[in-house]
C-alpha cells in the first residue's frame, strides 16, 4: 500500500484514508538481502553451469523456489535486512528529477 513501506505501521494514502482520490507513484529504492543472494547464486549458477560437465544438479537448483529457502535461511539470524545502495542520495535526486519533469510534461 503506498505510504505503508515495508512492514511498517503507518496508514496507507488511499482515497479509503484520505477522503479524496490519490494518485500514487513509487519508486523502489530498497530491496530485501535474500533477493541479492537469490540473484548472486542465479549468477553463480549459471557460471558454473558453463564451467561443469554435467548440468542435472545445477539444472535442479536453478529450477527452485531458493528465495524462499535463503530468506528463511537467513531469518533466524536476522541477516534478511533491507538495504540500500550506496549511492542512494544521487538515486533519489535523479529520480525526483525524473518523477517531476514528467508531472510537468503531462500537466
Amino acid at each position: 500500500m503506498p505510504g505503508a513501506g515495508i512492514g511498517n505501521t503507518r496508514k496507507e494514502l488511499s482515497k479509503r484514508t484520505l477522503g479524496i482520490p490519490v494518485i500514487a507513484l513509487g519508486v523502489p529504492t530498497v530491496v530485501e538481502s535474500a533477493v541479492l543472494v537469490n540473484d548472486c547464486l542465479e549468477l553463480l549458477i549459471e557460471k558454473l553451469q558453463q564451467d561443469a560437465e554435467s548440468n542435472e544438479y545445477l539444472n535442479k537448483l536453478k529450477n527452485d523456489n531458493n528465495y524462499e529457502i535463503i530468506k528463511d535461511t537467513l531469518n533466524p539470524y536476522s541477516y534478511n535486512m533491507i538495504v540500500t545502495p550506496k549511492e542512494i542520495d544521487e538515486l533519489i535526486e535523479k529520480m525526483s528529477d525524473i518523477v517531476a519533469n514528467g508531472i510537468n510534461l503531462s500537466l
